[in-house]
């Protein structure tokens, strides 16, 4: 039988999942923007129009697919994740076996640069990390009463030369500057490849109620992944600016990923996922 799939979110990864994935699954792709089904449907997936803010417009998602890969992200106000409570309640009508949640390493806040794995407890310092803690206990939640297998996979930053916004080429274009060496944060970086890969694989093997970092090998402060990929482009490397400076001059958003410092393992990822990275570095991915 062959196996169905619901994309929630099938932007970028997931269209590189349905690249993937080349026809061998019957593929629904769940989009607000109805421009956007012709793109869907030559990339392989059955395009159907919804809205995640609507929940009225998600009523036909019960019972359509086995399996559903949920990458959308959550409304941009708020503490709580009203886009995946809209979707959980659609699903639950005729519930998944499996449901795979693209979450975030911002779950875990800030680490003061330790190196931490998945048994670290969540500690948001941002709304916007405390809206996906909120969707991944919506989703344990779902599993507890449903059965469906639900694997979280947190993400830090994704990367690809051909990813509209996801090269740092952009950045360094605009001089965007970075912070010096002695205020640096860390910070952890995937392929968009890799990480499809992975949406693939947890779909197939994730374990159910798991939480799994899926990042790449490196441990690089912020200053240092933007030097690297200046040298890589031919562009000039980035002024570096004190903390102070940085709040005079850059947004609220920019010093929101500058205040917090993690370094993340992935050993569960390989452990369990069995993921085999193509690009184990920025400096062969970019």
């Amino acid at each position: 039988m062959t196996p169905r799939l619901l994309i929630i979110g099938c932007g970028d990864v997931g269209l590189r999942v349905l690249k993937l994935l080349s026809g061998r699954w019957r593929v629904y792709a769940l989009t607000s923007t109805p421009a956007r089904a012709a793109a869907l449907r030559a990339a392989g997936a059955v395009p159907l129009v919804g809205n995640l803010d609507d929940a009225a417009s998600l009523a036909r998602l019960a019972g359509l697919a086995d399996r559903v890969l949920h990458l959308a992200p959550p409304q941009t106000h708020g503490a709580t994740d009203l886009r995946t409570r809209h979707l959980l309640a659609a699903l639950a009508r005729r519930a998944p076996e499996v449901l795979v949640y693209a979450s975030t390493t911002g779950v875990y806040g800030d680490c003061g640069g330790a190196f931490i794995d998945e048994a670290r407890a969540p500690k948001p310092g941002t709304d916007r990390a405390r809206r996906r803690v909120d969707a991944e206990a919506q989703l344990r939640a779902f599993a507890g009463r449903h059965g469906t297998r639900v694997s979280l996979l947190r993400i830090p930053g994704i990367y690809a030369r051909d990813r509209d916004g996801g090269h740092p080429r952009e950045r360094l274009a605009r001089g965007t500057p970075v912070l010096r060496r002695e205020d640096d944060v860390y910070t952890n970086h995937i392929h968009a490849d890799d990480l499809a890969k992975a949406c693939m694989l947890a779909l197939l093997r994730g374990p159910t109620q798991r939480a799994v970092n899926v990042c790449d090998d490196s441990q690089m402060l912020m200053g240092d992944y933007f030097d690297l990929a200046a040298d890589i482009t031919g562009l000039p490397r980035p002024e570096r600016i004190t903390r102070d400076e940085a709040a005079q001059r850059m947004s609220p958003m920019q010093l929101s990923f500058w205040s917090e410092s993690r370094r993340l393992s992935n050993r569960r990822m390989k452990a369990e996922l069995r993921l085999r990275l193509r690009y184990p570095t920025p400096r062969e991915g970019l």
